[in-house]
């Protein structure tokens, strides 16, 4: 029984995707979010989709670990399916049960909103599959250096989230090793109904948190030991924006703009 890893799988490679500048995919996984929350009709989310193929396809990245991140939402997904499609009485339904019906406008309405969200996660999961965490960390700390001169601390917030996805899928992995390990002791987590469930899964949960927290305080250990402090830090290669990636730059954002502006 595998556990989905949402994000933070990054897979190497050599493709365009791959070399270009973590704060170009970045800035530019922003601007494609912003053009799937304008767009208002099928043919926004039709640009937004072709995006997505045309970079998948350049990077290589296989399609089924992109959608390894739908499995954890798939709940939240069949939700808005759920929620625009029934209506309540006695209007227009293309099937009724009772006084819950099945409507076809809030069906469509419904499919519209799934495939939104559908490819906010294939697009989004595209940056981190393609970048690795430190590269990803290093973009985001230069990207908010602006905001030193508020007193942020930029340096913490980054060092954060770099820990944070990196440790993602080193859970998963963990709580996959128990549950084999308590599955081989006779646990049975797909029988029984929706409370017996969520028992069963409180011998892996508890052994998991054990160990995140054990990890946790051997990590603070590891860093206060090299005298770790958060400011004024270096990187091994300092990164400078090519013509290539200003052409990516100007080119994404435009593309994206015009699409969003026709579009929404």
């Amino acid at each position: 029984m595998a556990i989905p890893v949402p994000m933070g799988q990054f897979v190497p490679g050599d493709s365009a995707v791959h070399r270009a500048d973590p704060r170009v995919k970045l800035a530019l996984a922003f601007a494609y979010t912003i053009l799937l929350f304008t767009a208002r009709g099928w043919q926004g989310l039709l640009a937004a989709a072709v995006l997505v193929v045309v970079l998948m396809a350049v990077s290589s990245v296989p399609w089924r670990l992109a959608a390894r991140g739908l499995v954890p939402i798939l709940w939240l997904l069949a939700f808005t399916l759920v929620v625009n499609s029934l209506v309540w009485g006695s209007g227009p339904a293309i099937v009724r049960l009772g006084v819950l019906g099945v409507s076809g406008p809030g069906l469509v309405r419904g499919v519209f909103f799934v495939a939104r969200i559908t490819l906010l996660i294939l697009g989004t999961s595209l940056v981190t599959i393609t970048t690795s965490p430190v590269a990803l960390t290093d973009a985001l700390s230069q990207l908010m250096r602006p905001l030193r001169v508020l007193r942020v601390p930029v340096d913490d917030i980054a060092t954060m989230f770099s820990i944070a996805l990196r440790f993602i899928p080193t859970t998963a992995e963990e709580a996959d090793k128990i549950v084999i390990a308590q599955t081989a002791r006779g646990a049975r987590f797909d029988e029984g109904g929706p409370i017996r469930r969520a028992r069963a899964w409180i011998p892996v949960l508890v052994p998991l948190f054990v160990n995140l927290f054990r990890r946790a305080d051997n990590l603070a250990v590891a860093m206060e030991s090299r005298c770790y402090t958060g400011v004024a830090r270096t990187r091994l290669h300092e990164r400078t924006m090519g013509a290539g990636d200003w052409i990516a730059l100007v080119g994404g954002v435009t593309v994206i703009a015009v699409a969003a502006i026709l579009l929404s």
